[in-house]
């Protein structure tokens, strides 16, 4: 994700702040700070007797707040890696966390669990930190009693708050797996859009008269998620009835990756190319992008192969869907993928190929469904 930096890597998988939370930190910290004097008497302790000032103490249970956020998408991530998912990477926002899930785990049951895994793990977390504070009780350690109560309450928070069936939240991706039975997963995914949409809506009537900024980002956010995650379902749904070889290029063109870089810029200025393939005997062994060329000084392109540069990619077929492809390109943010038949280059497919494909598939639906957008739909089985 753009204007995100990595600070650690978890089983393989990198986790990313971006930068928009870093700007919303010192936000919450006052906020907690404000709420300080009340939250310590819910606590049952005298404010009096915690030790550093109120913003020290909202600074603090701000961060923990990220952490139990980080927490909880690393509960969907090793649940989506254990069943045979892949994960690109988590990411904290200003709002919370996303964890970027590319191949979802085979079924809408497993789905489902996937999305229960972070709220379950977020009240799990929370029922240990409260049943430590109550195990503290009569203890004079007053800043320790705080700190259990204030994080045993953010987790349970947390837990309860993505349980709502508000898409794409974790109880929206339930409610549409529990849907995707009766009504398939592109229509299931509407439905539970217009749920998501109208907990936005909800939330961002009473962000706005009850002042609360914070509930005011978290509709827009919703809302917007629940846009574009039915966009994409209906994408996928058109693009995986497409294959590879409905929009590639019949390019066999390649470079060698004993081949300098100076002439690869060579071809790829003769043939307005951004990527070429790359062979060696006579195998895809990746491709060479124009942006990889550029970083290497026009004076050494001479002395540089291309094996140096060369990124390694996915081999596509014909029978490849349209769906693969641009998942891999979007994945990889390579503007190509070579497509190769019986271990021999047939083509390469590029992200506009793939995006025509998606609008032709568009008009021809169109057209079946009449001026009125009636006609047979399309029932889609469980992915």
């Amino acid at each position: 994700m753009r204007g995100a930096f990595r600070i650690a890597t978890l089983r393989g998988i990198p986790i990313r702040v971006h930068y928009s939370f870093l700007l919303v930190l010192p936000f919450l910290a006052y906020l907690f700070g404000q709420a300080f004097r009340s939250a310590a008497e819910a606590a049952d302790v005298p404010p009096e007797r915690l030790t550093g000032s109120p913003l020290l103490w909202g600074l603090g249970l701000a961060v923990a707040l990220f952490l139990s956020v980080l927490v909880h998408e690393l509960a969907h991530s090793f649940y989506a890696l254990r069943k045979g998912g892949q994960v690109s990477d988590i990411t904290l926002l200003m709002i919370g966390g996303v964890s970027r899930i590319t191949r979802m785990p085979e079924g809408s049951r497993q789905e489902a669990l996937m999305a229960l895994a972070g709220p379950l793990t977020s009240l799990a977390l929370g029922a240990l930190f409260l049943g430590a504070y109550v195990g503290l009780a009569g203890a004079r350690s007053f800043n320790l009693r705080f700190a259990v109560f204030y994080l045993g309450n953010l987790n349970v928070f947390l837990g309860l708050f993505n349980l709502l069936p508000a898409f794409p939240m974790d109880g929206g991706r339930v409610l549409r797996a529990v849907l995707t039975g009766r009504l398939g997963r592109v229509r299931a995914t509407q439905v539970a859009g217009m749920v998501g949409k109208g907990f936005a809506l909800l939330f961002g009537v009473v962000g706005l008269f009850g002042g609360n900024f914070i509930l005011l980002l978290i509709a827009f956010f919703v809302f917007m998620g629940a846009e574009a995650e039915s966009r994409e379902v209906l994408m996928q749904s058109l693009l995986n009835r497409v294959h590879v070889r409905e929009l590639m290029a019949p390019r066999t063109a390649a470079v060698e990756a004993t081949d300098s870089l100076e002439e690869v810029a060579t071809r790829m200025q003769a043939e307005r190319r951004r990527a070429l393939p790359v062979v060696e005997d006579g195998h895809v062994v990746g491709l060479v992008t124009l942006a990889a060329v550029r970083q290497v000084p026009a004076p050494r392109r001479s002395q540089v192969r291309v094996r140096a540069v060369a990124l390694p990619v996915p081999l596509l077929t014909p029978e490849s869907t349209a769906w693969e492809a641009l998942r891999e390109m979007g994945q990889r943010r390579l503007p190509q993928l070579p497509v190769v038949q019986e271990d021999m280059l047939v083509g390469t497919v590029t992200q506009d190929d793939v995006m025509r494909g998606l609008e032709l598939r568009e008009l021809e639906d169109t057209n079946l469904r009449g001026p009125w957008g009636l006609g047979p739909r399309e029932h889609q089985s469980p992915t």
